[in-house]
């Protein structure tokens, strides 16, 4: 009798990189745990957050990243071939430094140069929007480096 194939011989244990089903993950992760801290904590407000800046921007930065290291055609092999945690975290930081210009933008510079009020939701960016994309930038970039890894010959 044979002895039962390696994990090698049987392929990857993980599941492979869906791009659709790590953007649906990474809306309601999020969203259902901020959603449930601002319900227990009695704030409306992260409550409120959590379905709309919080996720949303969480789905978003997991779409982006996820569809840039995941294209098809010419494939990006110094992303698979640079070690998972500087390539996350590179990637982590560019997101939070990104959101952080995109918050600040939406919630100083847009009031006071377009029509829109200065609203209480907006100040609400500056802190939802870095971790958000942060966060689902870390995640994506770790799932998807440890499938594309196991991919390469």
């Amino acid at each position: 009798m044979s002895p039962p194939p390696s994990t090698a011989q049987r392929g990857s244990a993980t599941r492979p990189f869906t791009l659709w089903k790590e953007v649906a993950t990474a809306y309601l992760a999020p969203a259902l745990t901020a959603g449930l801290g601002g319900f227990l904590s009695r704030q409306p407000e992260v409550t409120r957050a959590a379905f709309t800046s919080i996720g949303v921007t969480s789905a978003l930065v997991a779409c982006i990243v996820g569809a840039w290291l995941h294209r098809r055609g010419r494939p990006r092999l110094w992303t698979a071939a640079m070690p998972r945690p500087v390539l996350t975290l590179g990637l982590a930081v560019t997101a939070v430094a990104i959101a952080g210009l995109a918050g600040w933008f939406v919630s100083d510079w847009l009031p006071s140069h377009t029509p829109i009020p200065d609203a209480r939701w907006l100040q609400r960016l500056r802190i939802d929007l870095p971790p958000s994309a942060g966060l689902a930038t870390t995640i994506v970039t770790w799932r998807w480096h440890g499938t594309a890894s196991r991919q390469q010959p």
